[in-house]
């Protein structure tokens, strides 16, 4: 059964032991890899490697099988339909995850299931050093940088450190005199 598969690129390297010497083949498009029986290709998520004999040469050759789905709205390539699935999303708008409490749609299911603790009130990442809890992992690891004295972001004026983001922006209006907000 030979399926066609866009985008298989199929390696094959000839390991001659006699001479311990390995010559390479140019890559080259497939539609499926006669020498190896690969079923369910469509499953291949990183590079597979499978070794077989070639009884016509008496060597092993080793049968390297990458795949890549191209989005044909842009030009980028994913290593499965189902990454390129979650892609393409992009580009349609696609929200396919609705929040039954109210109106908000998410491309990606994690993406609602954060969103709906602000609904709950759970708050499932605890800091280890105080009482604080936050819904979100990346916010406690923000947290914890005030316990640790981190402070990564760095004024190129003036050398100020802060241990948020939000803070050096702020700071550096100061050098700038920018101020974005505007009294009623």
């Amino acid at each position: 059964m030979s399926k066609h598969i866009p985008h298989t690129l199929v390696e094959i390297q000839y390991h001659c032991y006699q001479f311990n010497k390995m010559n390479r083949s140019s890559e080259a498009e497939y539609t499926h890899c006669s020498m190896a029986a690969i079923a369910d290709i469509d499953k291949v998520v990183k590079e597979e490697i499978e070794v077989h004999e070639d009884p016509v040469l008496n060597q092993e050759v080793e049968v390297s099988v990458k795949q890549e789905w191209e989005c044909n709205q842009c030009d980028k390539s994913f290593l499965s339909n189902g990454i390129l699935i979650r892609h393409q999303r992009t580009h349609s708008g696609e929200k396919p995850y609705q929040c039954k409490e109210c109106d908000k749609a998410f491309s990606r299911n994690y993406k609602l299931i954060i969103h709906q603790r602000t609904h709950s009130g759970e708050k499932p990442y605890q800091c280890k050093q105080c009482d604080k809890a936050f819904s979100r992992n990346d916010n406690l690891i923000i947290h914890q940088r005030t316990h640790s004295g981190e402070k990564r972001y760095q004024c190129k004026q003036c050398d100020k450190t802060f241990s948020l983001k939000h803070n050096l922006i702020v700071h550096q209006r100061t050098h700038t005199g920018e101020k974005p907000y505007e009294c009623n």
